[in-house]
């Protein structure tokens, strides 16, 4: 039943980002071009989501537990630390120029245009390269 439920979810986010058009790498770039090529339309999205975040958070986080976990798990002040910034930054960076982040890049591979094929096959290629180095170090303190 979870996973009918993540897979409803995920099919939910993927027309979501088809309907809002953030498939379209364009999209992000003019958005963060400040010049006679802004697109404002990338506000629009983020606005939407934060409103419908803020109305169903107090909701959904006055209940004893999630549907399908034991307890919640929330962010606090101790989880920000560095890497997560770092982290963040990179996110960001990436983002910016190249125009996807993961989700719609995921969803814009249906296109089979090939902008999204090599930026999520870079995307594999770091996960690959960061899993090789937990193993190494696994490894090493073994």
């Amino acid at each position: 039943m979870i996973s009918l439920f993540a897979f409803l979810s995920g099919g939910l986010f993927g027309v979501g980002l088809i309907i809002s058009g953030m498939t379209d790498a364009n999209k992000v770039i003019n958005f963060l071009d400040l010049s006679d090529a802004w697109d404002p339309s990338l506000a629009f999205v983020m606005v939407g989501g934060i409103g419908v975040h803020l109305a169903l958070f107090k909701f959904i986080t006055n209940k004893d537990k999630p549907l399908f976990e034991t307890r919640f798990f929330l962010p606090t002040i101790q989880d920000l630390d560095t890497r997560l910034i770092a982290g963040a930054l990179l996110f960001g960076i990436g983002w910016g120029l190249g125009g996807y982040c993961p989700g719609p890049a995921l969803v814009s591979l249906a296109t089979g245009v090939q902008e999204p094929l090599a930026f999520c096959g870079a995307m594999l290629l770091g996960m690959l390269i960061k899993q090789m180095g937990f193993k190494e170090k696994a490894q090493a303190t073994q």
